[in-house]
Protein backbone atom coordinates (compact mmCIF):
# COMPACT_ATOMS: atom_id res chain seq x y z
CA UNK A 1 0.00 0.00 0.00
CA UNK A 2 1.08 3.62 -0.78
CA UNK A 3 0.72 6.20 2.25
CA UNK A 4 -1.10 8.63 0.21
CA UNK A 5 -4.89 9.59 1.70
CA UNK A 6 -7.67 9.92 -0.58
CA UNK A 7 -9.44 12.89 1.34
CA UNK A 8 -13.71 13.89 0.57
CA UNK A 9 -12.60 17.20 0.62
CA UNK A 10 -9.90 19.96 -0.05
CA UNK A 11 -10.67 21.21 3.35
CA UNK A 12 -10.29 18.23 5.13
CA UNK A 13 -6.77 17.91 3.17
CA UNK A 14 -5.24 21.27 4.57
CA UNK A 15 -6.46 20.82 7.95
CA UNK A 16 -3.24 19.84 8.62
CA UNK A 17 -1.49 22.77 7.91
CA UNK A 18 -0.64 25.47 11.17
CA UNK A 19 0.36 28.90 11.96
CA UNK A 20 3.35 30.10 10.97
CA UNK A 21 4.26 27.06 8.48
CA UNK A 22 6.25 27.40 4.84
CA UNK A 23 3.81 26.23 2.24
CA UNK A 24 5.35 25.64 -0.88
CA UNK A 25 2.56 26.40 -3.69
CA UNK A 26 3.14 24.95 -6.92
CA UNK A 27 1.83 27.09 -9.99
CA UNK A 28 3.93 28.99 -12.90
CA UNK A 29 1.36 32.25 -13.13
CA UNK A 30 -1.73 30.32 -13.25
CA UNK A 31 -0.53 27.12 -14.84
CA UNK A 32 -0.79 24.77 -11.98
CA UNK A 33 -2.07 26.65 -9.47
CA UNK A 34 -3.66 24.40 -6.84
CA UNK A 35 -7.01 26.66 -6.52
CA UNK A 36 -8.96 24.12 -4.57
CA UNK A 37 -6.37 24.20 -2.09
CA UNK A 38 -5.34 27.52 -1.75
CA UNK A 39 -9.35 28.41 -1.46
CA UNK A 40 -9.96 25.80 0.89
CA UNK A 41 -6.35 26.86 3.24
CA UNK A 42 -8.22 30.19 3.47
CA UNK A 43 -10.95 28.92 4.94
CA UNK A 44 -9.36 26.49 7.83
CA UNK A 45 -7.67 30.12 8.79
CA UNK A 46 -3.97 29.17 9.74
CA UNK A 47 -1.79 32.57 9.39
CA UNK A 48 1.42 34.08 9.72
CA UNK A 49 2.23 31.95 6.71
CA UNK A 50 5.33 31.79 4.10
CA UNK A 51 4.75 31.53 0.71
CA UNK A 52 6.96 29.97 -1.80
CA UNK A 53 6.17 30.20 -5.10
CA UNK A 54 7.13 31.25 -8.83
CA UNK A 55 4.56 33.92 -8.31
CA UNK A 56 3.08 36.63 -5.53
CA UNK A 57 -0.53 35.85 -7.11
CA UNK A 58 -2.32 37.07 -10.33
CA UNK A 59 -5.67 39.18 -10.22
CA UNK A 60 -8.23 38.27 -7.21
CA UNK A 61 -7.64 34.23 -7.11
CA UNK A 62 -5.52 31.66 -5.88
CA UNK A 63 -2.78 32.77 -4.09
CA UNK A 64 -3.76 36.77 -4.69
CA UNK A 65 -7.27 35.49 -2.99
CA UNK A 66 -4.99 33.86 0.12
CA UNK A 67 -3.13 37.43 0.42
CA UNK A 68 -6.11 39.14 0.14
CA UNK A 69 -7.42 37.29 3.06
CA UNK A 70 -4.19 38.24 5.15
CA UNK A 71 -2.40 35.20 5.82
CA UNK A 72 0.51 35.78 4.91
CA UNK A 73 3.59 36.97 6.29
CA UNK A 74 6.21 36.53 4.16
CA UNK A 75 6.78 35.79 0.41
CA UNK A 76 9.60 33.80 -1.62
CA UNK A 77 9.12 33.97 -5.51
CA UNK A 78 11.01 34.78 -8.50
CA UNK A 79 8.24 37.37 -9.75
CA UNK A 80 6.54 39.70 -7.31
CA UNK A 81 5.42 41.84 -10.17
CA UNK A 82 2.99 41.59 -13.29
CA UNK A 83 0.31 43.04 -14.40
CA UNK A 84 -2.21 41.43 -12.28
CA UNK A 85 -0.23 41.36 -9.37
CA UNK A 86 -2.02 44.32 -7.97
CA UNK A 87 -3.33 42.41 -4.72
CA UNK A 88 0.54 41.72 -3.96
CA UNK A 89 1.76 45.23 -5.03
CA UNK A 90 -0.46 46.94 -2.59
CA UNK A 91 0.32 44.98 0.56
CA UNK A 92 3.98 45.02 0.01
CA UNK A 93 3.96 48.82 -0.59
CA UNK A 94 2.01 49.00 2.96
CA UNK A 95 4.44 46.89 4.67
CA UNK A 96 2.41 43.85 5.38
CA UNK A 97 3.72 41.30 3.48
CA UNK A 98 7.60 40.68 3.16
CA UNK A 99 9.70 40.15 0.16
CA UNK A 100 12.38 37.23 -0.79
CA UNK A 101 12.94 37.74 -4.61
CA UNK A 102 15.02 34.04 -5.18
CA UNK A 103 16.31 34.04 -9.11
CA UNK A 104 13.95 31.14 -10.68
CA UNK A 105 16.66 28.95 -11.07
CA UNK A 106 17.55 28.82 -7.85
CA UNK A 107 14.28 29.14 -6.44
CA UNK A 108 14.30 25.60 -8.21
CA UNK A 109 17.53 24.34 -7.05
CA UNK A 110 17.04 25.08 -3.48
CA UNK A 111 14.03 23.40 -2.92
CA UNK A 112 15.62 20.20 -4.92
CA UNK A 113 18.66 20.45 -2.84
CA UNK A 114 16.08 20.45 0.07
CA UNK A 115 14.62 17.20 -1.05
CA UNK A 116 18.12 15.80 -1.66
CA UNK A 117 19.84 16.30 1.22
CA UNK A 118 22.37 19.04 0.28
CA UNK A 119 23.09 20.96 2.90
CA UNK A 120 24.19 24.10 0.55
CA UNK A 121 25.42 25.10 -3.38
CA UNK A 122 27.60 27.62 -5.02
CA UNK A 123 25.46 29.23 -7.97
CA UNK A 124 26.54 32.31 -10.01
CA UNK A 125 23.10 33.66 -10.46
CA UNK A 126 23.12 36.99 -8.87
CA UNK A 127 26.60 38.15 -8.39
CA UNK A 128 27.03 41.65 -8.80
CA UNK A 129 23.55 42.63 -8.11
CA UNK A 130 21.70 43.41 -4.65
CA UNK A 131 20.60 39.95 -4.57
CA UNK A 132 24.22 38.89 -3.37
CA UNK A 133 24.26 41.23 -0.08
CA UNK A 134 25.24 39.09 2.64
CA UNK A 135 25.77 35.78 1.17
CA UNK A 136 28.95 34.21 1.14
CA UNK A 137 31.08 34.52 -1.95
CA UNK A 138 33.30 31.94 -3.25
CA UNK A 139 36.29 32.26 -6.85
CA UNK A 140 36.02 29.21 -8.74
CA UNK A 141 37.69 28.22 -11.87
CA UNK A 142 37.73 31.99 -12.08
CA UNK A 143 34.22 32.62 -11.83
CA UNK A 144 32.02 34.24 -8.54
CA UNK A 145 29.79 32.33 -7.10
CA UNK A 146 27.20 32.56 -4.12
CA UNK A 147 26.38 30.50 -1.02
CA UNK A 148 22.58 29.00 -1.42
CA UNK A 149 20.77 27.19 1.05
CA UNK A 150 17.88 25.14 0.79
CA UNK A 151 14.52 25.65 0.78
CA UNK A 152 12.59 23.10 3.44
CA UNK A 153 8.59 23.26 3.66
CA UNK A 154 6.42 22.26 6.07
CA UNK A 155 3.22 21.58 3.72
CA UNK A 156 3.29 21.73 -0.43
CA UNK A 157 -0.20 22.19 -1.92
CA UNK A 158 0.35 20.85 -6.07
CA UNK A 159 -2.19 20.10 -8.96
CA UNK A 160 -1.21 17.72 -10.74
CA UNK A 161 -2.87 15.98 -13.92
CA UNK A 162 -4.05 12.47 -12.66
CA UNK A 163 -2.89 10.55 -9.55
CA UNK A 164 -3.07 6.76 -8.55
CA UNK A 165 -4.23 5.65 -5.20
CA UNK A 166 -0.35 5.00 -4.25
CA UNK A 167 -0.24 8.11 -4.65
CA UNK A 168 1.81 7.73 -7.90
CA UNK A 169 1.21 11.51 -9.96
CA UNK A 170 1.51 12.30 -14.05
CA UNK A 171 1.33 16.33 -14.52
CA UNK A 172 -0.04 18.43 -17.39
CA UNK A 173 2.50 20.01 -19.69
CA UNK A 174 2.83 23.29 -18.51
CA UNK A 175 1.01 22.48 -15.19
CA UNK A 176 4.39 20.64 -13.88
CA UNK A 177 6.59 23.38 -13.02
CA UNK A 178 7.45 23.29 -9.70
CA UNK A 179 5.87 20.43 -8.52
CA UNK A 180 8.02 18.20 -8.66
CA UNK A 181 10.46 19.62 -6.44
CA UNK A 182 8.28 21.48 -3.93
CA UNK A 183 6.99 17.55 -3.26
CA UNK A 184 10.19 16.13 -2.26
CA UNK A 185 10.91 19.52 -0.07
CA UNK A 186 8.12 19.30 2.01
CA UNK A 187 7.09 17.29 5.21
CA UNK A 188 3.82 17.36 4.18
CA UNK A 189 2.12 16.85 0.52
CA UNK A 190 -1.44 17.74 -0.29
CA UNK A 191 -2.32 16.95 -3.47
CA UNK A 192 -5.37 18.13 -5.54
CA UNK A 193 -6.31 16.09 -9.16
CA UNK A 194 -9.11 16.10 -11.37
CA UNK A 195 -8.83 11.81 -11.63
CA UNK A 196 -7.88 9.35 -9.59
CA UNK A 197 -7.14 5.70 -10.82
CA UNK A 198 -6.74 2.63 -9.33
CA UNK A 199 -3.28 1.27 -8.58
CA UNK A 200 -1.48 -0.17 -11.59
CA UNK A 201 -3.40 1.90 -13.97
CA UNK A 202 -0.37 4.23 -14.61
CA UNK A 203 2.65 3.57 -16.87
CA UNK A 204 5.40 3.22 -14.25
CA UNK A 205 7.81 4.52 -16.99
CA UNK A 206 5.39 7.88 -17.37
CA UNK A 207 5.15 8.57 -13.49
CA UNK A 208 6.80 11.90 -12.75
CA UNK A 209 6.54 12.48 -9.01
CA UNK A 210 6.41 8.39 -6.98
CA UNK A 211 3.90 7.90 -3.94
CA UNK A 212 6.04 7.51 -1.90
CA UNK A 213 6.48 12.29 -1.56
CA UNK A 214 2.72 12.10 -1.60
CA UNK A 215 0.46 12.35 1.78
CA UNK A 216 -2.91 13.44 0.74
CA UNK A 217 -4.90 13.27 -2.25
CA UNK A 218 -8.09 15.41 -2.94
CA UNK A 219 -10.34 14.71 -5.82
CA UNK A 220 -11.52 17.90 -7.63
CA UNK A 221 -13.42 19.38 -10.27
CA UNK A 222 -10.98 20.33 -13.19
CA UNK A 223 -11.18 24.54 -13.36
CA UNK A 224 -9.71 26.31 -15.85
CA UNK A 225 -8.57 29.97 -15.35
CA UNK A 226 -7.15 32.14 -18.26
CA UNK A 227 -4.44 35.19 -17.27
CA UNK A 228 -6.56 38.17 -16.98
CA UNK A 229 -9.42 37.02 -14.72
CA UNK A 230 -9.70 39.18 -11.95
CA UNK A 231 -7.40 41.47 -13.61
CA UNK A 232 -8.92 45.27 -13.42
Amino acid sequence: MGKARILDTADEAVSVVRDGDTVLVGGFGLAGMPFDLIDALIRQGARDLTIVSNNAGNGEVGLAALLAAGRVRKVLCSFPRQVDSYVFDDLYRRGEVELEVVPQGNLAERMRAAGAGIGAFYSPTAVGTPLAEGKETRTIDGRDYLLEYPIKGDVALISAHIADTMGNLLYRKTARNFGPVMVTAATTTIVQVPTVVSAGELDPEAVVTPGIYVDRIVRVQARHYNTVQGAR
